[in-house]
């Protein structure tokens, strides 16, 4: 929940103030709380120590969006920077888990403060590094400022004629991003889209565990090699992804719009057989993902570290998916008409606003793992959960068809595009 709200709050106010101030704040609380998670004494010190010390993080992880718009401006500059970084995010979610197994696994202690979860913050204490950033507006300011000491002339910067006071501020950070997640259409539908699927993302993690180690006598280090299939399948999509920047970029012969740009909608293409994909790995995980068949494959002599790779390559096409949809939402479109790209000037907004429903899906879903799956059975809640997938994969459907007609009537568009 703490990176649902926090970068709700704060994360446009970087808009104006400039990225730097919100990398190193949010790394520094980050770091410092850090310390009180690692050496708590009991759970409601974890809770509320990761909430702000989580919350913070997150904040730095949605700039990256905002920044990349900042430093990369078109539609051909910016295609490997995000697709690196749509990579990092899939990817470094599931070697989270892995890498908790690993010093889990290596390091036992029955000593209070040598406890292996205990390392686990111990290590990100000492690995942690600190990032920087840049905004145009605020590079502008800083050069105004710099020629108004050296020539004595009123030079001024746009952001500088602008000061509101920071409790206004802080008002537009936190309305901004909502008025675009109740009325930017684009935004609503992609929060949804990545929510759902980001949820699943979270959910697997709390179910692998059990699932591998009670059906298959998968070890927990075992079971975090399971986890890193999520991995797997962010590798494949990255390697697939200059495929799709290509059908993008190859689109601007056939947009009557605006001559010799892109499509935007053409960003979509390959996200329709990703969220495919994305379903029928959710099918493919529930109908091969059965413990109470153990007995039988037991009579089939079928080892179950075996038998348990059927279910991890549902996994992992869930992984390919996961990293399409992610990479729809964080890079739809071109030339000031995507959810980067179209709310450019407020790129980290829309952005913060899709990680809203994102994070809040990620922290709740995973709540009705066990149940889900205990009352249904695996076949049947992965086949609600890959008809839910199915029924939101009409979403980029819609925007192809639609798009055009849907982004006359964005506000932010129209605005974004008269300040470019």
């Amino acid at each position: 929940m703490g990176a649902a709200l926090w970068p709700l709050l704060l994360v446009s106010l970087t808009e104006t103030a400039g990225r730097i101030p919100g990398y190193f704040m949010s790394y520094i609380i980050f770091k410092i709380f850090l310390f009180p998670t690692a050496f708590a004494k009991n759970f409601a010190t974890i809770v509320v120590t990761r909430f702000i010390g989580g919350g913070a993080s997150s904040v730095a992880i949605n700039l990256v969006g905002g920044s990349i718009s900042d430093v990369w401006r078109g539609d051909h500059a910016r295609s490997v920077p995000m697709s690196l970084f749509g990579f990092t995010s899939v990817a470094g979610i599931a070697l989270g888990p892995f890498i908790g197994d690993v010093i889990q696994t290596i390091h036992s202690s029955d000593r209070d403060l040598d406890s292996p979860w205990r390392w686990i913050f111990y290590v990100q204490i000492i690995v942690n590094g600190a990032f920087g950033s840049s905004v145009l507006d605020v590079i502008l300011a800083k050069r105004a400022r710099a020629l108004r000491k050296k020539t004595s002339r009123p030079i001024y910067a746009l952001s500088e004629c602008d000061k509101s006071p920071l409790l206004d501020r802080l008002k537009v950070s936190f309305g901004r991003p909502a008025k675009m997640l109740l009325t930017e259409s684009v935004v609503a539908s992609f929060t949804l889209w990545i929510s759902f699927a980001w949820g699943i993302l979270f959910l697997f993690f709390s179910s692998v565990v059990t699932t591998y180690q009670t059906a298959y006598n998968f070890s927990l280090f075992q079971t975090g090699l399971v986890e890193l299939a999520i991995t797997v399948g962010a590798v494949v999509g990255t390697a697939v992804n200059p495929a799709a920047d290509e059908l993008y970029l190859r689109s601007k012969v056939r947009n009557k719009e605006v001559k010799g740009k892109p499509i935007p909608e053409a960003r979509l293409y390959t996200a329709v057989p990703g969220s495919l994909l994305f379903t029928s790995g959710l099918f493919w995980f529930g109908w091969t993902c059965r413990p109470e068949r153990k007995k039988e494959l037991t009579l089939l002599k079928l080892h179950d570290r075996f038998t348990g790779l059927f279910p991890t390559i549902g996994i992992a096409i869930v992984g390919i998916g996961i990293y399409s949809i992610y990479m729809a939402v964080v890079d739809y479109s071109s030339s000031t008409i995507t959810v980067t790209d179209s709310y450019e000037k407020y790129a980290a907004s829309a952005l913060s606003a899709a990680s809203l429903g994102r994070n809040v899906f990620g922290a709740f879903l995973p709540l009705a793992a066990y149940e889900l799956f205990t009352q249904l059975g695996y076949g049947w809640a992965g086949s609600l959960l890959g008809f839910i997938g199915f029924a939101l994969s009409c979403i980029p459907v819609v925007l192809i068809l639609y798009g055009r007609q849907i982004r006359k009537r964005s506000p932010f568009i129209e605005r974004g595009e008269v300040e470019q």
